[in-house]
């Protein structure tokens, strides 16, 4: 049984996030809930779950030592990682050692890269996927492009936000897409790409992950795709168990999330595949003891489900989950965490959520339109409090109840079309 002490003194059940975006803040605030002393990390400052975490440390995410020195600082009861760029072996040493890795460390390793989740789940696991290459350098990519034809979809093994990614629909778009997945991965954020650090960034310890790496996927046709959140945790009597939420549906541009909704309609056997198919794959990422929420992804057409991509964490598309259900995807997380039973989700009825995304070269924005955004019932913002804007950046989502899933989504469209970036 775990016993929660009182945050900031010496029984305090401690938890420690590695990465302190959105996603963590909305983590943190539910740990809290539950009387849990939590620890913010990432690579800079002021980050989203920086802002309400107890403390918080900015480090290189990719250095193993920097890992460790806070990580035995803190002494945390559960570490959970919230981004894939992280030195995975350091995690797995630590596990070893004593410490609990949310889901597992082994887990936090394979779904950081592209190539260890494909193999695991096609190759091992034999679930259908997109038929796909990986090409560590041009002539591989420009190889893999020629046998999988033309459409075909480029990513970096290792990216998140859809950075990186690219469609190619013709031989003109080969080159272009090569140097994008270069600069959008994140070898762009180790050394220049063919940088001989990119190789040994993630791995000082002989397992290698070159992110200089990038998989070609042939193009499928799809009816919709949606983010399957299954919940591995424990029951009342503390065995491991395996739930879902309802699936979500989601619109992506260029591989980033702006809109969501739940529940996705979806046929019978499609949901029971879909389920099928997560559950195989979670059961497997925890084992022997590893537990949380995990966003699924799969492709759909008609009855037939493909298999698409995993984060052993809560997923950007479900942030509809904080106006859809009594007990968000982060709620879950933190009662998986923690160990607490979940003897039931509930849920609100048609949801959505709309991204708000801003552009521009900006520190410390301010945004105005609050008021109207609120104006019409069943509607709510999470504003993220990220410290600048560099680019495109996510910076906050509107959510919405409706009668129907077309009415909420057009519903979060309004409200977050109604906040705006004031300038300087």
């Amino acid at each position: 049984m775990t016993r929660f002490g009182t945050p900031l003194t010496e029984g305090a059940l401690r938890v420690l996030l590695l990465g302190a975006g959105e996603l963590g803040k909305e983590l943190v605030i539910e740990l809290q809930r539950l009387g849990v002393e939590t620890i913010a990390v990432d690579r800079y400052p002021f980050a989203p779950a920086m802002q309400v975490a107890h403390r918080s440390h900015v480090i290189d995410m990719l250095d193993g030592s920097a890992i460790r020195r806070v990580i035995e600082g803190e002494k945390p009861r559960f570490v959970v990682p919230e981004i894939e760029a992280i030195h995975t072996p350091t995690l797995q040493a630590l596990e070893r050692e004593g410490f609990t890795v949310i889901p597992t460390a082994r887990a936090a390793r394979l779904t950081m890269d592209r190539e260890g989740i494909r193999r695991l789940a096609a190759e091992e696991l034999k679930l259908p996927t997109s038929p796909y290459r990986f090409a560590a350098d041009y002539d591989e990519y420009r190889a893999a492009v020629r046998a999988l034809g033309l459409p075909c979809v480029v990513k970096p093994v290792m990216s998140s936000s859809g950075k990186g990614q690219s469609v190619l629909k013709t031989e003109a778009d080969l080159e272009n897409a090569w140097d994008y997945a270069q600069k959008g991965g994140r070898a762009a954020s180790v050394g220049r790409a063919g940088d001989d650090r990119n190789i040994e960034a993630c791995a000082r310890d002989g397992t290698e992950i070159d992110l200089r790496k990038v998989i070609v996927e042939g193009f499928i046709e799809f009816d919709y795709e949606i983010t399957l959140l299954t919940v591995r945790h424990l029951d009342a009597d503390g065995r491991a168990t395996t739930r879902f939420c309802a699936p979500i549906g989601h619109l992506q541009i260029d591989g980033d999330y702006r809109e969501s909704w739940q529940p996705q309609p979806m046929s019978p056997a499609a949901l029971a595949e879909a389920q099928r198919q997560a559950r195989v794959l979670v059961e497997e990422l925890c084992r022997p003891e590893g537990r949380g929420v995990f966003g699924v992804e799969f492709f759909v057409k008609n009855d037939h489900v493909i298999f698409s991509e995993v984060s052993p964490r809560p997923h950007d598309t479900g942030l509809v989950t904080l106006i859809s259900q009594d007990l968000s995807e982060f709620a879950l997380h933190a009662r998986a965490v923690l160990g607490l039973p979940i003897p039931n989700i509930r849920s609100r009825g048609p949801s959505a959520s709309c991204a708000m995304v801003f552009e521009g070269q900006v520190r410390a924005p301010a945004f105005a339109g609050l008021e109207r955004a609120l104006a019409e019932p069943d509607t709510a913002l999470r504003l993220f409090g990220k410290p600048e804007i560099a680019g495109h950046r996510r910076m906050g989502v509107a959510l919405a109840l409706g009668d129907s899933i077309e009415q909420a989504r057009e519903k979060a469209r309004r409200a977050a079309a109604a906040v705006r970036l004031e300038s300087a």
